[in-house]
């Protein structure tokens, strides 16, 4: 192992695109970000600009790429991990998006998709793994194909590309020359044979898709090409993609059945590992809200884990400093909140794009209750992170009890691991501690670059690569059981109360 080699990480995610370079010794160094803005013109439609998303990372990439030559670092392939679900339409002759990127949080065709649902959950859930849901990346293309006169016209000439946000970026990354997406990523995207890693042709055509506009499937670790001398100033192999939850779970070291992980971002992702035998069949998918996903896919072979996430944890934070301006920044109203011992009755539910957990309801709107004349900015503060806290919970209770495993710890990444207050409630509500890793924040980039380099380029094999990822703080419950049950049972009874008496398909 030479401490001076290197794979250059790329994680472009829903806030934000990153490039950083992680060396033999695992140390995440010469990172870069630049701020990838989203857009709601209107309840349940969650865009993003593809072009900039493009255009940010390849700034970061460049930046990254310079800085390590500054250092004497030798780089030895690329890692792209990136959000999940997402997806871009473009014409393949100029390059350029022919419509706002589609953002996973968007839920504009769920009313159509809970048509559908009663006939195809059956069909679909023990395939994929999940049911029809409120989302489809496929069903906005078909849509915009036959209603969005640019598309047609691309589709018509054969320039038409689409794919999820790494089939964009492999293209771009490429020298616009691969069409391609990942075993992760397909899976978030609802048309993924978990078994088989094929599409599932049947509900493609029901959703009136064209077979032929899918991108090639390929393993998690692959052999993606090259990167173009022209784009990014270095030829180098393209070793590894995969969703950004994913390739963090790798970066905390979470590899075996039974090992779980929560990772922090503009959502929050709750994954337990089960192995590679997945049984959707035994999952009910609408009482538990869990879905089963590919955790990672390399040398044929699937491994699978049970999955939850709540849409909006970290976007609260942005909503309540930047939309709201309650606070100057997430900084403060995280110092804010660890001020006071309790929010004072008061209580959150961060359903802002609606609810997956601890049920599904894309048309559930976030409630801040509880208010009185002695509420303060303190107690506001403190009821948003436990809000954030009460939902991983849901979440986590969902995915054990559906894998049916017991959970002794829960691997805390992303940005917001780093807020002492929220893995402290976390931990008290989960009734399982949660620990945190060195350079947590940075757990996706890190995972990216071993499953990128771990097939002899820096690394032996993952096992051999996760031994370089240390534990830095561990939280362990501070109440007993029964203050959990009182806790958890009244933040469910207002969420309950909300979802009975909540806004009507469309808001008012």
């Amino acid at each position: 192992m030479n401490a001076r080699e290197a794979i250059l990480a790329i994680d472009a995610g829903t806030s934000s695109t990153r490039a950083a370079v992680v060396t033999a010794n695992g140390l995440v160094t010469c990172l870069h970000r630049r701020p990838l803005p989203t857009h709601s013109p209107r309840s349940g439609v969650v865009e993003q600009n593809a072009a900039l998303i493009w255009q940010q990372t390849l700034t970061v990439c460049r930046a990254a790429l310079h800085q390590a030559r500054q250092k004497g670092l030798r780089i030895r392939a690329i890692g792209l991990c990136n959000q999940r679900a997402s997806a871009v339409l473009w014409d393949t002759g100029s390059g350029r998006p022919l419509a706002p990127a589609l953002a996973w949080q968007d839920s504009r065709h769920a009313a159509d998709l809970s048509a559908l649902a009663p006939h195809w959950d059956p069909r679909l859930r023990p395939r994929l793994g999940r049911p029809v849901g409120s989302r489809s990346p496929y069903l906005w293309a078909a849509r915009l194909l036959r209603s969005h006169p640019a598309v047609a016209r691309a589709w018509e000439r054969g320039q038409l590309g689409f794919g999820s946000i790494d089939t964009w970026l492999l293209w771009q990354l490429s020298g616009r020359r691969l069409l391609a997406t990942s075993a992760t990523n397909a899976t978030a995207c609802n048309a993924y044979v978990l078994a088989h890693h094929a599409y599932a042709l049947d509900w493609l055509d029901a959703l009136d898709f064209p077979p032929a506009l899918l991108p090639a499937l390929y393993q998690d670790a692959d052999d993606y090409g090259s990167s173009d001398a022209k784009v990014l100033g270095a030829v180098l192999p393209i070793r590894a993609c995969a969703g950004d939850q994913l390739a963090a779970a790798i970066g905390q070291g979470c590899l075996e059945a039974g090992q779980a992980l929560c990772q922090h971002g503009t959502g929050s992702f709750i994954d337990v590992l089960v192995g590679p035998r997945a049984a959707p069949a035994a999952l009910d998918g609408e009482r538990s809200g869990s879905v089963v996903v590919t955790a990672r896919r390399q040398n044929d072979v699937s491994h699978f884990a049970l999955e939850s996430y709540s849409a909006t944890t970290g976007a609260v934070l942005a909503w309540a400093c930047q939309r709201q301006r309650w606070f100057p920044d997430a900084r403060r109203l995280l110092a804010l909140a660890g001020s006071v011992e309790s929010a004072g009755g008061v209580s959150f539910v961060p359903a802002l794009a609606g609810l997956q957990a601890p049920q599904r309801s894309s048309t559930a709107r976030a409630a801040l209750q509880g208010l009185s004349l002695a509420t303060g900015r303190a107690e506001v503060a403190h009821a948003l992170v436990e809000g954030i806290a009460q939902v991983v919970a849901a979440c986590v209770s969902a995915n054990a009890e559906a894998a049916g495993l017991p959970l002794s710890q829960v691997m805390t990444g992303g940005t917001l691991a780093t807020s002492d207050l929220l893995l402290q409630m976390q931990a008290d509500l989960t009734g399982v501690p949660a620990c945190r890793t060195h350079q947590a924040a940075h757990a996706s980039l890190r995972g990216i670059a071993y499953l990128a380099g771990s097939h002899g380029l820096l690394w032996d094999d993952l096992s051999h690569a996760c031994a370089r990822t240390r534990l830095q703080a561990v939280f362990k419950p501070r109440i007993d059981s029964g203050e959990r049950a009182r806790r958890r049972a009244l933040w469910q009874a207002r969420l309950c109360a909300e979802l009975e008496h909540g806004w009507p398909e469309g808001g008012r």
